[in-house]
């Protein structure tokens, strides 16, 4: 029998269980997908220690690319020996086998391994929608992105770079800084020895940025406001510090009128019609060489635990993926 990683109570990566599982026929719909790879990201530790609440006991991971295996009754744009990948639920991809609605599935072209397919879609869908969609960047922007030799970091300082816009970046070390630089960061700020906030200050000759890009949260989010020019836009799109506290929103109109979304991948591509074009575009700026998507760390799917303690413990640099 096939096995996945299921956790029966929240809490830290050991409750990160390898069990067997028992995959049905595909029903009506729904395609069996045989992954090659899966993808490791900061919202599976959401999920695991409750932070996002789930149904107990679940499976985890949202990301994955391999082979179809069979379709339900009622597929018709997918077969058997199809190359796909998705990004998004249901929960479950850290599987060696699973059953998926066939509408959340795209195609991988010919010239994208399921390796890259499997680190590249839930962080470059992310990136997507926040450069072109969430706050669509201009040529001659200057952006600020945090944790920019992350996943999402790296994909955002490419294809801004690429979109004519100036680059900074916040990153924890020299490494990741120069990690970051040569993927695309004009400016990256090691947080741990300066005020990001007075750096983006002077970076920009006191106007601030139109836009600042924040999967950090509680720990960053004051100061990223206060790196934003008047009519500036906050984008709050994760929380790997922890959730934001309460705030008065009248600070919004005493900063210069600011914007604030709190934006998910799952709402953008909730319609098919824009998950097929939000994919279209990625692939066309990774095929093109615009953007590039490298792996920078491996596991055994059978360690996802271990895979966990090094994402929180900020031990990753780019994207990451468990290989059943």
């Amino acid at each position: 029998m096939p096995h996945a990683i299921r956790f029966h109570r929240t809490g830290g990566p050991e409750v990160l269980q390898w069990e067997t599982v028992d995959v049905p026929p595909p029903a009506a719909g729904e395609v069996r997908v045989r992954h090659h790879a899966v993808g490791l990201n900061y919202i599976d530790t959401y999920h695991r220690s409750g932070l996002y609440p789930v149904s107990l006991p679940s499976g985890i991971g949202l990301e994955g690319a391999g082979v179809v295996e069979a379709v339900g009754e009622g597929v018709s744009e997918l077969a058997p020996g199809d190359r796909v990948a998705y990004a998004g639920g249901p929960l479950g991809a850290y599987a060696e086998v699973r059953n998926m609605p066939a509408d959340r599935l795209v195609r991988l072209p010919d010239g994208i391994d399921s390796e890259r397919g499997a680190a590249m879609m839930l962080q470059g869908l992310t990136a997507q929608y926040l450069l072109r969609r969430t706050y669509r960047v201009q040529p001659g922007d200057t952006i600020l992105i945090h944790a920019a030799a992350g996943g999402v970091g790296l994909i955002v300082c490419q294809w801004a770079k690429a979109l004519g816009a100036t680059v900074i970046g916040t990153v924890g070390s020299d490494a990741k800084a120069e990690l970051a630089r040569a993927h695309g960061c004009d400016h990256p700020i090691i947080y741990t020895r300066e005020s990001f906030a007075a750096r983006v200050k002077e970076i920009t000759g006191g106007e601030g940025v139109p836009v600042v890009y924040d999967s950090i949260g509680k720990d960053t989010f004051m100061d990223s406001l206060a790196c934003l020019r008047p009519l500036g836009t906050m984008v709050l799109f994760g929380a790997a510090s922890g959730p934001v506290p309460p705030f008065d929103i009248g600070l919004l109109a005493k900063m210069g009128s600011l914007f604030l979304t709190r934006p998910t991948l799952f709402t953008y591509a909730a319609k098919r019609a824009d998950l097929l074009a939000m994919a279209d575009e990625l692939f066309e700026v990774v095929g093109s060489g615009k953007v590039r998507i490298e792996v920078n760390q491996r596991y055994a799917l059978a360690q996802a635990e271990h895979a966990h303690r090094d994402l929180e413990a900020r031990r990753t640099t780019g994207s990451t993926i468990l290989l059943p």
